[in-house]
């Protein structure tokens, strides 16, 4: 039972009714009215007190010792047969001659209900690449643009429940992220659209960025949004020499990598704090990537952070970023 545990009859509550009828001498009448029950009920757990001790207090499955209409085990058995040899639910309900409702809930219990639940798990694929700069992971993020603190924090709904009845929404602004699949090192941008013009704006900012810690990009990975797919985009890649990859269509662990650094990106920089604009939230980013690269331990690359697999030192840190 989902309750709270210090409410009225819960293990908690029946302990201390049985304890003033057993241990208090008080009547089963009386710890009725006491504890807002019936005299048969205070008998029975009373009755399960003694015998089972505080154990006999707890809550007990409603479920029946036997069911004389559940579908026999053979029958189930037979239903899973004919599943894994690519059965249709009507066709083993005719196979079998019961009905496709009694098929669909024997499947659904077995976990057979797909057809894709009978092909081998895909073998998880673990790369990266041997020297940094191979190849870049970019993606996008959406994010809602804020004026002030959210009803989450200050418990006011009433004022943005109007704003939204005015309908004075703040419309969305854009996290363009990259990451290097060797190192680790991210980089990470607010910009106005997902659209092309801004891709490419991104991507000659990335570059300008890791070029400035050493690094020379030979390859970037993308999925097929619209942005990446474009002739702009594609000419920009041709142009500065790099080889552009795309992910498998609905294969978003391809791109893991940029996957993962926009869940650390959210948690631990958008979401982390309580802004009062998206200005504020937006100036707050190149402070967060700093810490990112240049201090916050990465599990992937034996807690150290993603800069020490550049070989930078601590003159270098001084240098990029006094």
């Amino acid at each position: 039972m989902d309750t709270h545990k210090n409410a009225r009859l819960t293990p908690k509550g029946r302990e201390q009714m049985v304890r003033s009828v057993v241990d208090g001498g008080a009547t089963k009448a009386a710890a009725a009215r006491l504890y807002h029950t019936t005299t048969k009920t205070v008998g029975k757990w009373v009755e399960r007190f003694v015998t089972e001790g505080v154990d006999g207090l707890r809550d007990r499955s409603s479920r029946p010792l036997s069911s004389a209409s559940q579908t026999p085990p053979a029958t189930c058995a037979a239903v899973e047969a004919l599943r894994r040899q690519r059965y249709t639910g009507k066709q083993i309900a005719a196979e079998l001659a019961i009905s496709p409702a009694t098929v669909s809930r024997i499947l659904r219990r077995l976990g057979l209900n797909r057809l894709s639940a009978l092909e081998p798990a895909e073998p998880v694929c673990r790369y990266e690449r041997e020297r940094p700069g191979e190849m870049i992971h970019l993606d996008i993020k959406k994010l809602g643009r804020i004026d002030g603190i959210g009803h989450r924090i200050t418990g006011d709904r009433k004022g943005q429940s109007n704003r939204r009845a005015r309908g004075e929404g703040l419309g969305w602004e854009y996290v363009h992220v990259a990451i290097d699949d060797a190192s680790r090192v991210a980089f990470a941008k607010v910009m106005a659209s997902e659209r092309k013009r801004s891709a490419t704006a991104f991507l000659k900012a990335a570059l300008a960025y890791y070029e400035s810690l050493g690094m020379k990009i030979e390859r970037v990975m993308t999925d097929n949004g619209s942005c990446y797919k474009s002739f702009a985009f594609r000419r920009l890649c041709k142009r500065l020499g790099l080889k552009h990859v795309r992910t498998k269509p609905y294969t978003p662990k391809t791109n893991g990598k940029a996957e993962r650094f926009i869940q650390t990106c959210l948690r631990e920089w958008a979401y982390a704090q309580a802004y009062h604009h998206s200005t504020e939230r937006t100036a707050h980013l190149p402070h967060w990537l700093h810490r990112y690269n240049w201090h916050r331990p990465h599990a992937g690359i034996g807690d150290k952070p993603p800069v020490s697999r550049l070989g930078l030192t601590r003159n270098n840190l001084l240098r990029l970023h006094s």
